[in-house]
């Protein structure tokens, strides 16, 4: 018999690209510099990636991760990190009963922004169909589709084999991310009626905050063509990203963690500064170019970032609107905001990552409200102006209009959007006064008359753009 002890566990929701090629890699390097005492395992809550999993489960977890620089340099590393890897089923049986193993100490996730549910004042939005059935489902004892069903049952069976307490790590780009997916997943408890859970939950998990960095595109058959000339390996699960990598994470983990700080993640007391240049000058900035590309009909985030049009857009939302209000004497922040944005900037225009404009320019009825929406309501409460930042979703309403009238050349996926809704603000005699009056995208700010005067001035600068 083996006297190695059995590794601790992370089990991770949704095994997609940006996982594998993030914190997959951490605990990579982790366990190949000695360090062995924590594993991987994982699965989807939703039957999706089937192929892909069962690729996975073929190569006993195992894949190649191309890592491109800006300059065109590209290394090969075959990650080994994953020690079990879950067929989806519809019970979630696999992944319950990991979560409910006493050596699972860790349950991350990554199912996007809009998959939380969540409106302006972070309350769950019952009005969404998916979560709606879901609480359904958890009510008559069946096992749910979205995050919180699956936590539900799986927190659930955890309690009921008292395997300890364990720690819940959101790793999407949703602000204060461990906090609002808490949230969320406490109001879900509450609604389904099940008191003991509720009190067990709040007993015995943390939910650290953390801000995760990686561009990683949807993997292309060029990808696994090149892994396998470069490698020798045919890897039906290779996958690519850019060089840049980073990771910062409240240190608050409720039943132990990886020495992750070994590896160069920032454990820190608060992410919030980190987050917030993340998402503002990051991913938003991110979108602006993938809506403004895909309107003169570029196909890939790098040909957006060299138009010197739309550089442009991005240039001066950061600096003009973004800059000002996260760098002030009273709370100065501690990243070179001006240099990050010149980094961000660099790392889009690199075309060897082909990132498409279709995966970014994704569900821009949740990162209006979440990305961009904060800006407008820091400006304004500032008595300062807000044309810079207005041109993002001045461009988005140009893009929403095109998906509109069905001429957007591929297939625009977003969770958060009512499709009824997009199109009658598409139909409305006034597009940008009902665009302006949605209250899921602008909270409080909705009607303002500042914002729609804003807007109507920026959406005429895009129309500008557009036919040039």
């Amino acid at each position: 018999m083996s006297n190695t002890p059995k590794p601790f566990l992370m089990l991770h929701l949704g095994l997609g690209s940006f996982h594998r090629a993030h914190q997959a890699l951490y605990l990579h390097q982790l366990q190949q510099s000695g360090d062995t005492r924590w594993a991987l395992a994982g699965g989807n809550i939703r039957p999706d990636m089937a192929e892909t999993i069962d690729s996975l489960i073929a190569q006993n977890g195992a894949y190649t991760l191309e890592t491109v620089t800006p300059q065109g340099e590209r290394t090969y590393t075959r990650i080994t990190s994953i020690q079990t890897v879950m067929r989806h089923d519809p019970m979630l049986s696999g992944l319950i009963r990991l979560g409910a193993d006493a050596f699972t100490r860790i349950i991350s996730f990554t199912v996007t922004e809009a998959g939380y549910y969540l409106d302006a004042k972070d309350r769950l939005d019952l009005n969404f169909a998916d979560l709606k059935a879901d609480l359904a489902a958890v009510k008559n004892g069946r096992v749910g589709s979205t995050i919180y069903g699956a936590l539900t049952a799986i927190l659930r069976a955890r309690m009921k084999a008292q395997a300890g307490a364990v720690t819940l790590l959101n790793c999407d780009n949703l602000r204060h991310n461990g906090d609002r997916s808490r949230s969320g997943l406490l109001q879900f408890l509450e609604l389904t009626g099940d008191a003991e859970l509720l009190v067990w939950v709040k007993e015995n998990t943390s939910s650290p905050n953390a801000m995760v960095d990686r561009i990683t595109p949807r993997p292309t058959p060029a990808v696994a063509e090149r892994v396998l000339a470069a490698t020798g390996f045919e890897d039906a699960t290779a996958l690519m990203g850019e060089s840049f990598i980073q990771w910062v994470i409240e240190d608050n983990f409720i039943a132990g963690r990886p020495a992750w700080e070994a590896v160069g993640v920032e454990m820190v007391s608060s992410v919030q500064a980190y987050e917030e240049a993340k998402i503002r000058l990051l991913n938003a900035t991110h979108s602006c170019i993938a809506w403004a590309g895909t309107l003169v009909g570029y196909t890939y985030i790098h040909e957006g970032t060299h138009d010197a049009a739309i550089r442009k857009f991005a240039y001066d939302y950061v600096t003009d609107d973004v800059i000002p209000v996260l760098d002030t004497p009273e709370h100065p922040c501690p990243i070179n905001l001006a240099n990050y944005r010149d980094v961000v900037l660099d790392r889009f225009g690199n075309p060897a990552i082909a990132d498409t404009n279709q995966r970014v320019a994704m569900d821009g009825f949740s990162k209006i409200p979440g990305f961009i929406a904060p800006t407008f309501r820091e400006r304004l409460a500032r008595n300062e102006g807000i044309a810079s930042v207005a041109m993002l979703p001045a461009l988005f309403l140009a893009y929403l209009q095109r998906w509109h009238a069905g001429k957007i050349n591929y297939e625009y996926q977003d969770q958060a959007m009512d499709p009824a809704v997009a199109h009658a603000i598409c139909e409305s005699a006034d597009p940008v006064a009902a665009f302006c009056a949605d209250l899921p995208l602008w909270g409080n700010l909705a009607n303002d008359a500042r914002l729609v005067t804003a807007m109507r001035a920026a959406f005429a600068r895009v129309q500008q753009f557009m036919k040039r």
